[in-house]
């Protein structure tokens, strides 16, 4: 992925959500194959160690603070690839967040922001710079979704939902995109060990306590493993995969209500969690 293209610019992956979490997790798995390895989040802080462990991993790090849900964030970040010589190989999408709760009884405006990053800023990243991979007939995207996306979710049903359009959106763009050479890829985890469960309030849910937790390099790995092979859609991990079956061999009435039921219990029935920006 090291080599120059045509037009002179050099190829990159690109992170959102780079400072934690697994888009951190699979900068440094990219940086490994010496890839540059553009790192973009909000805080400077957690971008310039990301920035240190993809160049100790072998990579080369850029680095831009970016808030993905302001006006225009893709054209800046389309502007700053250009200044600094780079094109747009692989984008991560990795930045999301959610909320647990009753969403009547949540804030409007933060359930509305899963909306605004989870899916409309996935969505314009992505065709900001799906056309320049199409042209080059190479490269791709990788989409961070959730086990969560394979049913809907109340008492998370904003974040539920805007996992179910990350699988569907991704499924479609892959079926677009693949004669070209390109990949789009879903990654469908189960709960992974990152500050998400905790800032979320899905740690209180007894969905997520039942289910084991992954590693984040774990889950990176076989994400980047299951696009170099061109696939849509990595499970990783077997209660996943076990979790997303289920979810699709259940009546959708019975999975609602058990999943419903599960989420439900808790210490804290209707917590207003506050916003994150990691997985």
């Amino acid at each position: 992925m090291r080599e120059n293209n045509e037009t002179g610019n050099r190829p990159a992956v690109v992170v959102l959500g780079a400072s934690r979490g697994i888009g951190r997790a699979i900068a440094r798995v990219a940086a490994r194959e010496r890839n540059i390895v553009v790192l973009v989040a909000r805080s400077p802080d957690e971008l310039a160690a990301a920035a240190a462990e993809v160049e100790e991993a072998g990579g080369e790090a850029f680095t831009i603070e970016l808030d993905l849900m302001a006006p225009g964030a893709s054209s800046h970040l389309d502007a700053f690839l250009a200044e600094k010589g780079l094109v747009c190989d692989v984008l991560v999408n990795s930045a999301g967040y959610g909320l647990r709760g009753a969403a009547t009884s949540l804030p409007l405006e933060d359930q509305l922001g899963i909306i605004d990053l989870n899916i409309r800023a996935l969505a314009d990243m992505s065709l900001r710079f799906l056309p320049g991979m199409v042209a080059r007939r190479r490269g791709g995207v990788v989409n961070l979704g959730s086990i969560a996306g394979f049913a809907p979710g109340p008492y998370m049903a904003f974040y539920y939902a805007s996992k179910s359009f990350v699988h569907s959106f991704s499924a479609a763009l892959h079926e677009e995109v693949r004669r070209f050479g390109v990949t789009v890829t879903c990654v469908a985890p189960g709960p992974v060990s990152t500050d998400f469960l905790e800032k979320s309030g899905a740690d209180r849910a007894a969905l997520f306590k039942v289910l084991p937790k992954l590693k984040a390099d774990y889950v990176a790995e076989r994400a980047w493993r299951g696009f170099k092979s061109g696939r849509s859609l990595v499970v990783p991990g077997f209660s996943a995969k076990l979790t997303a079956f289920i979810a699709r061999v259940l009546p959708s009435a019975a999975a609602l209500r058990l999943i419903g039921r599960v989420q439900r219990r808790s210490k804290d029935p209707s917590p207003h969690g506050p916003r994150t920006s990691v997985k």
